[in-house]
């Protein structure tokens, strides 16, 4: 089975930063898309960004020039760097992995992390 450990939240006043990191471990065959997702109290959750399998990146149009998605590909390590922060950024921060497995159908299935609470002040 795959897990995905997420760490990197804390608390921060507007304007710092914070870098998110998830590691995916397990009978990995592939990675077909890596991600992070937030979720705000009495909000839905949102992508905030992300790779798409051919490697090209999505951003939320909110975090666009703010915060920077990036991967080392041998750890099966996604990382989220999150510059500028504002207090509409506190949320829990999910990562997310789309992931075939070793015997597993080859489409894959959803992984999620275990959530980290990013916090900023004002």
């Amino acid at each position: 089975q795959v897990q995905l450990v997420e760490s990197g939240g804390g608390l921060v006043q507007a304007g710092g930063s914070l870098r998110l990191s998830c590691a995916a471990s397990g009978s990995i065959f592939s990675i077909n898309g890596m991600g992070w997702y937030r979720q705000a109290p009495g909000k839905q959750r949102e992508l905030v960004a992300g790779f798409t399998s051919g490697g090209s990146t999505v951003y939320a149009d909110s975090v666009k020039g703010r915060f920077t998605i990036s991967r080392d590909n041998a750890k099966n390590t996604v990382y989220l760097q999150m510059s500028s922060l504002k207090p509409e950024d506190t949320a829990v921060y999910y990562c997310h992995a789309r992931i075939a497995t070793m015997g597993g159908r080859e489409s894959g299935y959803d992984y999620w992390g275990q959530g980290t609470q990013v916090t900023v002040s004002s």
